[in-house]
């Protein structure tokens, strides 16, 4: 697989979001399936992967780290290939009676032990705290480059405003926002500042959450238990109606390119930027696999011009993610 930069990081240009594997859709796969399907992955060349400390079944504390975990196990004897992916929150009351270095060091101790590693190649600041000054994360975060605990950081879920003030204190690799056809907020102001800065952007559900793989109805039901799906807004059964559009030109494109639809989203991003790479998710290792073949799909420049027009002109129903321009939380579902 091609590779790209996210600051000086070099990766793949898929990546792996791993999250499916310990929470967020239902119920999860055992742990032996989720290690094959990370290494699956990889030999498919897929070299970076990405997780969180807080990703675990339910989001329960006593669950914090088990994606960690699981991909520690899965990269086991690969660290000088694997680039790895993890962030951590910054509680107030911890950066009140420690100082927001301390919670840096603390958190990514845990993050480290059970990656089974001494060093992370991208430690993300998983959501802003607004009781917690994002220049101090910065600045605690360029002591954990200069210590070579981490190789560089980034921002998740944050607008350009937000970008640009810990920029200024600590040079950021990467920012993970979502983005996708159906969430294009990013376009406007995060993505020409990132492609100006030397700043990588990270889209996660760039599939918006499988509603642009097709595969899902409006009668299709998710588990009452832990999936964020039922909180998307684009995959209510109203919705799922109403972006049929949609889903029909995707499947037109996917059938004469020898494509799936997922396929063809990722392809039109990773033509439209070229400091864009993408973290398709899932639980599932065949669909995991089919997700990374996108990197075999090439959409010409005519082929691209002419998805990106029909694209522009079809109605998107239902939102979630980042509004840009307010500098506000529309929907922030846990991922």
């Amino acid at each position: 697989m091609r590779t790209r930069a996210l600051g000086s990081i070099e990766v793949s240009e898929i990546g792996m979001g791993c999250m499916g594997l310990s929470h967020g859709y239902g119920s999860i796969p055992d742990e032996d399936y989720s290690i094959g399907a990370i290494r699956a992955a990889y030999d498919a060349g897929c070299t970076f992967f990405d997780t969180a400390e807080g990703y675990g079944p339910n989001l329960l504390p006593a669950n914090r780290g088990h994606n960690e975990r699981i991909l520690g196990k899965a990269v086991r004897g690969l660290h000088d290939e694997a680039v790895l992916a993890t962030k951590l929150h910054v509680p107030t009351g911890e950066a009140v009676a420690d100082g927001v270095e301390a919670v840096l060091r603390r958190h990514l101790e845990a993050s480290l032990k059970r990656l089974g590693t001494d060093r992370v190649d991208l430690y993300y600041l998983h959501r802003v705290n607004p009781d917690v000054p994002v220049e101090d994360v910065a600045g605690g975060m360029g002591q954990l480059i200069d210590d070579g605990l981490i190789r560089g950081w980034g921002l998740s879920h944050v607008p350009v405003t937000v970008i640009e003030r810990a920029h200024a204190v600590t040079a950021l690799s990467a920012v993970q926002n979502i983005y996708s056809m159906v969430e294009r907020g990013v376009e406007a102001e995060v993505i020409p500042y990132c492609e100006a800065h030397n700043i990588g952007l990270v889209p996660f559900s760039p599939i918006a959450s499988g509603l642009l793989s097709g595969r899902l109805t409006p009668d299709t039901r998710f588990e009452k238990k832990d999936d964020v799906r039922n909180l998307v807004p684009q995959l209510s059964r109203e919705n799922l109606a109403a972006n049929r559009p949609l889903i029909d030109l995707l499947a037109s494109f996917a059938s004469a390119k020898g494509a799936t639809s997922a396929q063809i989203c990722l392809a039109w991003m990773l033509h439209k930027y070229p400091h864009v790479v993408p973290i398709p998710g899932s639980k599932n290792k065949e669909r995991i696999l089919k997700n990374l073949g996108a990197a075999d799909v090439t959409l010409t420049d005519d082929e691209f011009a002419r998805l990106q027009r029909e694209l522009d002109a079809i109605e998107v129903h239902g939102h979630r993610g980042f509004d840009e321009s307010e500098g506000r939380r529309l929907l922030n579902p846990s991922r």
